[in-house]
């Protein structure tokens, strides 16, 4: 996904702005679409169902690992290293 965003629109600072930026985007995607799930909007009531929000926080997770790529990182090792942070504090 990154080699096909950065043939599209390059790889200058505006570009990976807008990457970082479109987590916001699809974060908001996700808690829209929650807040369909429970019916919280009285005017349009359940619009969304539980695999839609799962879907939108893939969303997520995926925009959130080619902004890491496009920062020149390997998104695997990232994620591997902040697992084990994560699981270092749970164990101790």
């Amino acid at each position: 996904m990154r080699g096909w965003l950065d043939a599209a629109n390059g790889t200058g600072q505006t570009e990976l702005t807008c990457r970082i930026l479109k987590l916001t985007e699809e974060a908001g995607e996700a808690s829209a679409a929650w807040i369909g799930l429970l019916g919280q909007n009285p005017r349009k009531g359940v619009t969304h169902t539980r695999e839609d929000v799962a879907a939108e926080l893939a969303d997520v997770a995926l925009t959130a690992l080619v902004a890491i790529e496009s920062l020149g990182l390997d998104a695997q090792t990232i994620l591997d290293t902040s697992a084990r942070k994560v699981r270092s504090r749970l164990a101790g």
